[in-house]
């Protein structure tokens, strides 16, 4: 039997050096994500690797010390790269693996672009209590147009698949913002949406509002809202190839037991971030691992 490695190299046609590249930028990272990929034929596996290592570094630049104009151009430095990409032009590991990734499951240039966008959001001005519109165009970009590539990695483009690519992005991205509030004012940014502060009369200055007393309300507002995001992600997948979302199913089980933490920790001072406990990791890997094989039993 071949290994991993060697038959993803010869089905993607990329270098196995190029290919250890990428899967050890998804090492370092110590991401969660990875316990949901393994479950992938070694192709899918390493297309993901290619997709992260790729949303990796931009994220890096929206989020590294530096000048916004050096942010802005290593960021259109990308959207030439992707340029160059879709016109099947490649040079260094991560281009590589991304290029074969793209012609092998059909993906959109939009959503890499939007990614891009997403992070520039961030660049541009630190994003202090946008409104809702805004809020929810930058989790369509940072989260849900990483989605819409991944399902297709995995293997079901469908229209259910984009819903829950939609649903399950926004989802992630409200429960990291609601677990990173603490982080985040630390860089003068709050993801928390204007209209709700000014409804719970929260002053909008971030350091400032995630101390009120009044934040509690308001995060539990926006966790409500990420959990109607996870019900729905669960029921356009279930009418998706369950196998193909398998990694899905288990992301949307670990995060929404991450948002089940935090919201029973709360945001009140001293603020608690959740996070899992390696027991807890692999218990819930597993449960969704469970529920995804008992999905391709129904």
């Amino acid at each position: 039997m071949r290994k991993p490695l060697a038959e993803a190299a010869q089905i993607m046609g990329c270098s196995e050096l190029d290919l250890t590249y990428v899967e050890n930028i998804v090492c370092k990272s110590k991401t969660s994500f990875a316990a949901g990929m393994h479950v992938l034929s070694p192709e899918r596996r390493y297309g993901m690797y290619a997709l992260y290592s790729f949303c990796r570094i931009v994220d890096d630049i929206a989020d590294e010390e530096g000048d916004i104009s050096t942010k802005q151009r290593l960021l259109q430095e990308w959207r030439d790269k992707m340029s160059r990409l879709y016109d099947g032009h490649a040079e260094d590991a991560v281009e590589k693996v991304l290029l074969a990734t793209i012609q092998r499951f059909s993906l959109k240039q939009q959503d890499f672009i939007d990614i891009i966008d997403g992070m520039e959001m961030d660049v541009e001005h630190p994003i202090v209590a946008p409104d809702e519109k805004t809020l929810d165009l930058y989790c369509d970009r940072v989260a849900s147009a990483v989605g819409r590539l991944a399902v297709c990695i995995f293997g079901d483009s469908s229209n259910s698949a984009q819903e829950v690519a939609y649903h399950l992005g926004r989802a992630l991205q409200l429960t990291n913002i609601l677990r990173d509030i603490e982080e985040d004012a630390e860089r003068s940014r709050l993801y928390l949406p204007k209209e709700l502060l000014e409804r719970f009369h929260l002053p909008l200055e971030p350091k400032k509002c995630i101390t009120h007393p009044g934040v509690d309300q308001v995060c539990n507002i926006l966790a409500y809202r990420a959990a109607d995001h996870y019900q729905l992600a669960r029921r356009f997948t279930a009418q998706c190839s369950q196998k193909s979302l398998r990694p899905a199913t288990i992301m949307a089980i670990t995060y929404g037991y991450v948002l089940a933490k935090q919201r029973k920790l709360g945001w009140k001072q001293p603020f608690q971030r959740a996070s899992l406990s390696i027991f807890e990791k692999v218990a819930v890997t597993g449960i969704g691992l469970l529920v995804s094989f008992i999905g391709l039993k129904r």
